[in-house]
């Protein structure tokens, strides 16, 4: 069983900082990747942010130089500091992981709950 625990959302001022947080737990064999997904309201689910095991990083357009998504493998967590925020980075963020349980098991690909980033005054 791995279960992604997600933390730091909130209701901020635009241009203000919020930093997201998920920590993977359970049985990990490996994670190959984790990253961040939003969903608004009536939208479809986008992809925001990856980082590999490696260190790669990957951005969606919208928030290149706002966000930054950061990992740490020893503590199997993954961060998105978020700068500059915009109404339209309203949504709900959802982490996920693309863990191994075993050494001989496929990769699957786990969720968080989801945590509500509102952006208002």
């Amino acid at each position: 069983q791995v279960q992604l625990v997600e933390s730091g959302g909130g209701l901020v001022q635009p241009g203000g900082s919020l930093r997201l947080s998920c920590a993977a737990s359970g049985s990990i064999f490996s994670i190959n990747s984790m990253g961040w997904y939003r969903q608004a309201p009536g939208k479809q689910r986008e992809l925001v942010a990856g980082v590999t095991s490696g260190g790669s990083t990957s951005y969606a357009e919208s928030v290149k130089g706002r966000f930054t998504i950061s990992g740490d493998n020893a503590k199997n967590t993954v961060y998105l500091q978020m700068n500059s925020l915009k109404f339209e980075d309203t949504a709900v963020y959802y982490c996920t992981a693309n863990i191994r349980t075993d050494s001989q098991s496929p990769t699957y690909r786990y969720w968080g709950q989801g945590t509500q980033v509102t952006v208002s005054f």
